[in-house]
């Protein structure tokens, strides 16, 4: 979404007082000043405000630090490790995450806390200081911005929660000295992300208009929503009512009827696919600003896809770049599919087999095919992400100028249909009438489209199949559905976590992951900056918080 807001700045009046001097000389109009109390007075005013609203959504990279909630799902889980460069040391803040080392110092929290609350402050904004009565606020379009505004509140919490638990709930603007926060329950965060939620599907349109894909609509919202609520349902220990009002808000994400599975998933990997019929809710990112390391938040490409291209790959390789080596994938996460799921594996995933083959398709050599004294000893396994890589197709997109690493516009899938047909069956199957047929009808949609392009509905084993073949549940085949059709998408780590599988168990042979990882460990630390000064905030949640 194109930033309109760059040079624009909401700023608070300073007001000065001079006992000895001649107050006329001191009258002066602001210049290069608007002032959040006067500035909501068009439409345009508050359609401008409201992109500055999502500009944080994009962001992946803030001050100084990568914080991708796509590398901390994936790294922070049994799906990847840190990776990087041979020091074991690139990027110090991710590989504590990875390796469950991590303090209330470490260099990304603070990023990631601010990335979330700098987008709420801005809603806040927006919403506290629009005043419909007044016939300049009073259209449609209006309704329809302060709905997207709810829903970008309720996504920025939902992110903070993810990372760091039950957080502050913050719904007006904040002076610069209001420092009296404390984190709110968990019941108290989910009710505040669904009734924005609620109130932003009552208004956003079905559809995005042409040209204005990625922003937020009546499916995102409902989607988002089901998600709170099986999140909710999970950590309250599998309360069946909440699994219940999650399946219903999904339900009508599937009764909109707008959505559906691409026929081959692996085309939404490519270099240029973008918002889909599976795009519920896409973030976007472009390569047409001038990003460069001098402005981290200006960034509008999609800064993990350099950062976790393939280290030390050679440079003949016909479709990729090399890169720095970051999410680096599990030998566990390639082992995870079976036998006849390996056409989504591949599409997750390359191999130095595979990335060999790649040359030779193509009537080229080099060798070695990847340079692994390049990359992390401790963490190279010889298999690499390729949801988001680094294309060579992305060379020369940067038309404006930027640096050439930072304009890569791969977007980020935040919630596809996919995901919202795996949550409805679980939602259905774990709720109060326990509807494994029906759960088993939304995992099978999943599951024919996994075996390949085009029409598989003989050749590919049925939700059922799998119960005998495998000697599964049904839960245990959503569960299996879930890191085998996301792998690599950034929810492996809360799946985990909300259900209560994240443990030691996970990371065997993973020496730091098995030995540091304690419960402490499924949620971050508020960053010491934060507790610092605001002293009713604790370190990390209590557990009485989720009571």
């Amino acid at each position: 979404m194109t930033k309109h807001l760059r040079n624009v700045t909401l700023l608070l009046a300073l007001a000065l007082s001079f006992g000895a001097c001649n107050k006329d000389r001191l009258q002066v109009d602001p210049v290069n000043q608007v002032l959040s109390s006067t500035y909501y007075q068009t439409e345009l005013h508050v359609s401008e405000a409201l992109i500055g609203a999502y500009d944080p959504v994009g962001w992946t990279m803030a001050y100084g630090q990568w914080i991708s909630p796509v590398m901390f799902g994936e790294i922070r889980s049994d799906n990847a490790n840190a990776g990087g460069d041979p020091s074991n040391n690139d990027q110090p803040g991710w590989q504590e995450f990875d390796d469950f080392t991590e303090t209330n110092v470490n260099t990304v929290l603070h990023p990631l806390y601010r990335r979330s609350y700098i987008g709420i402050n801005r809603v806040n904004s927006l919403l506290n200081n629009t005043d419909t009565s007044d016939p300049e606020l009073s259209s449609d379009a209006v309704q329809v911005y302060l709905a997207e505004a709810k829903f970008l509140r309720a996504f920025y919490h939902f992110e903070l929660f993810r990372h760091f638990g039950p957080i502050p709930v913050v719904t007006d603007e904040l002076a610069p000295d209001v420092v009296d926060l404390e984190r709110n329950t968990l019941s108290e965060v989910m009710l505040q992300i669904i009734s924005d939620c609620e109130d932003a599907a009552e208004l956003l349109p079905t559809l995005s208009a042409p040209g204005q894909e990625g922003r937020a609509t009546k499916g995102a919202a409902l989607a988002l929503m089901g998600k709170a609520y099986l999140y909710w349902a999970d950590l309250s220990n599998d309360d069946a009512a909440k699994f219940d009002a999650a399946a219903s808000a999904l339900q009508e994400v599937v009764d909109l009827g707008v959505y559906e599975l691409v026929d081959d998933l692996g085309s939404l990997y490519t270099q240029g696919s973008r918002n889909t019929t599976e795009a519920v809710f896409e973030i976007q990112h472009n390569p047409l600003y001038q990003s460069d390391w001098g402005w981290f938040e200006g960034i509008d490409g999609n800064g993990m896809i350099q950062l976790c291209g393939i280290r030390g790959l050679c440079a003949e390789h016909p479709t990729y770049e090399a890169g720095w080596g970051f999410m680096a994938v599990t030998e566990g996460l390639y082992n995870h599919f079976l036998d006849d799921d390996h056409y989504r594996r591949d599409v997750a995933i390359a191999s130095e087999a595979t990335l060999e083959q790649d040359m030779i398709d193509a009537g080229l050599s080099c060798d070695p095919i990847i340079d692994a004294t390049q990359n992390n000893p401790i963490d190279y396994t010889g298999y690499f992400q390729v949801k988001y890589q680094n294309f060579k197709a992305f060379a020369g997109t940067n038309v404006n100028g930027g640096n050439e690493h930072l304009t890569k516009a791969q977007n980020t899938h935040y919630i596809r249909y996919a995901d919202v047909l795996l949550m409805l069956a679980e939602a259905l199957l774990r709720g109060s009438s326990d509807n494994v047929g029906e759960a088993m009808y939304y995992v099978d949609i999943v599951r024919e489209r996994a075996a390949g392009p085009g029409n598989n509905q003989d050749s590919y084993r049925t939700s059922s199949q799998l119960m005998v073949d495998e000697g599964w549940s049904m839960e245990e085949v959503i569960w299996y559905e879930r890191r085998s059709e996301l792998a690599c998408e950034g929810d492996r780590w809360t799946d985990l976590v909300r259900s209560g599988r994240a443990e030691s168990g996970l990371f065997v042979g993973d020496g730091d992951k098995e030995s540091n990882f304690n419960l402490d460990h499924l949620w971050l630390p508020i960053a010491l900056e934060e507790t610092v000064l605001a002293s009713g905030i604790t370190t990390y949640p209590d557990a009485s918080l989720f009571d």
